[in-house]
């Protein structure tokens, strides 16, 4: 019965390429994250006046380092990462974010390299990494402040 399959299609037509769209239409470059929200989202404006809002989340460096000479392991760092979202919609979801919530996002990842002319010492004369919201799950939310306060006076 199969020999009859592959008789009606060619061989052609069984081997499929993974895109058939010119590789460069098709280059993406994606950042993953998942971590916390170290302030509340802030909402902004660009220079044409354009609402957006920025927020950071701090992912902790795994794995962790290796043993020293002395064979104790050094602390994790952390490192923090600023992403923008222009998107209408989404901006008033982070809008209702508070600082300390866990989440994952899905991120476009551009690398912007120094302005010719621009002093070294400012953003501008730096190569920067601009990160823009796609997509973000919230994991966990923090707990309120006046929840875990009245749990203590209840126990005590």
């Amino acid at each position: 019965m199969l020999s009859s399959i592959r008789v009606a299609f060619p061989r052609a037509f069984s081997i499929r390429g993974f895109s058939t769209t010119s590789p460069r239409s098709s280059d993406v470059s994606k950042l993953t994250l998942v971590g916390t929200l170290i302030r509340d989202p802030e909402t902004r404006q660009t220079k044409n006046e354009k609402e957006y809002v920025m927020y950071t989340v701090a992912t902790q460096n795994y794995p962790p380092p290796p043993l020293d000479a002395n064979g104790e392991r050094r602390p994790t760092t952390s490192t923090f990462h600023r992403l923008l979202s222009f998107n209408e919609h989404a901006n008033r979801f982070l809008q209702t974010l508070r600082k300390g919530t866990k989440v994952y996002v899905e991120a476009n990842y551009e690398l912007r390299e120094p302005e010719q002319g621009a002093d070294p010492t400012t953003p501008q004369g730096q190569r920067q990494i601009f990160l823009r919201h796609e997509n973000m799950r919230v994991l966990s939310t923090p707990k309120r402040p006046e929840v875990v306060e009245e749990a203590q006076t209840e126990n005590s």
